[in-house]
């Protein structure tokens, strides 16, 4: 049944426990919140919210007016990005690509009952169809999502396929929030993070989740920040000794335990990426606050092109490939619960 979530277009699922919200416009995932506390961990930005469809960069600039404007104007919670995972190049942008590629901004057809959900995208630039559905069982703190991708086209396609999953606050709180990954090898952004104050060393290589400091020392990625202004991003290869992998975000204010297991073969990188009030520009404005848990198939945000000049990282592949006129599923989980801490792992990975 489609309803309004903070002015925008969106369906809402929901069981006894837990209710799931999805924008019509740019399919995100805006809210899995828990009925009886009401928290809901996801990110809602402190700028105010419009369809994509009615972004206009010269009517619309306080979302900025380059490739990232439509999707910063809609932007909420999980957002799926599909076929780049970062900015497109200058040709792509001039022909119509925006930041993250289409999913994050196309329209959806939703169709819903109490407690399921299916919503359906053409993508029209990467030649791909998109489905996803979600489902909550009765009674259960469990969100089942499964996504199906089909090539249209009749070429075999490398692509980037990221869940950038976003916490934001009353969850995220600033030296409180504890997090959980079974995070090997890592690798810090090699380039300087956009209007941040820096305070991990550009491209150092790592073991999580221990990131170097610029000065020396390190940071524990493990609890967020204290600083008072920052922002940057790391890339992480899940443990290949395992078959699933998962994010724990863990708020001691409220005692809620949120999190996400996938297949480790489908998604074997997570980008943790921070904005702690470090971006001064519009829609930004120094007032936002975020941590990004950014599961997929490219370890680092940047445009096609260079997501396959790098290949690899640490011996992993940093993209995959959709056969022509052919299909591709993943399934995976996201959870919230009551807990007196965070544990090491999830039940079940």
């Amino acid at each position: 049944m489609e309803t309004k979530f903070r002015n925008r277009r969106a369906v809402s699922i929901q069981n006894d426990v837990l209710r799931v919200t999805v924008l019509v416009e740019g399919g995100h995932i805006a809210e899995i919140a828990d009925l009886k506390s009401a928290v809901n961990p996801l990110w809602l930005p402190p700028w105010p919210s419009i369809e994509p469809s009615t972004y206009d960069p010269a009517k619309n600039p306080e979302y900025g007016s380059d490739s990232e404007g439509k999707l910063l104007a809609g932007i909420m919670g999980h957002n799926l990005c599909l076929d780049i995972f970062g900015g497109p190049s200058d040709e792509e942008a001039a022909a119509g690509l925006t930041a993250h590629g289409e999913a994050s901004v196309a329209p959806y057809a939703i169709s819903s009952s109490e407690t399921e959900l299916t919503a359906r995208a053409d993508l029209p630039i990467a030649q791909l169809k998109l489905e996803r559905r979600i489902r909550l069982a009765r009674g259960s703190r469990k969100v089942e999502i499964s996504e199906t991708v089909e090539n249209l086209s009749a070429s075999d396609r490398p692509i980037a396929w990221t869940e950038h999953v976003t916490l934001g606050p009353p969850f995220l709180e600033k030296g409180v929030t504890q997090f959980r990954a079974p995070g090997t090898r890592s690798k810090v952004f090699e380039a300087e993070f956009t209007g941040a104050a820096v305070y991990m060393k550009a491209g150092a290589e790592f073991d999580w989740p221990n990131a170097p400091r610029p000065g020396g020392g390190t940071m524990d990625l493990r609890v967020y920040t204290t600083a008072a202004s920052s922002g940057g991003y790391t890339a992480h290869l899940m443990d290949p000794h395992r078959e699933r992998a998962f994010f724990l975000a863990y708020s001691p204010t409220s005692r809620t335990l949120f999190g996400y297991i996938w297949k480790r073969a489908d998604f074997p990188w997570l980008g943790i990426w921070e904005e702690n009030r470090g971006r001064t520009s519009a829609p930004w404005n120094g007032r936002t606050l975020t941590r990004g848990l950014e599961f997929g198939a490219s370890p680092m945000p940047e445009t096609r092109r260079k997501m396959i000049e790098r290949g690899e990282m640490f011996g992993v592949p940093g993209f995959r490939w959709i056969p022509a006129k052919s299909k591709v599923r993943v399934d995976y989980f996201a959870f919230l619960e009551t807990a007196e801490r965070i544990p090491e792992e999830p039940a079940g990975a």
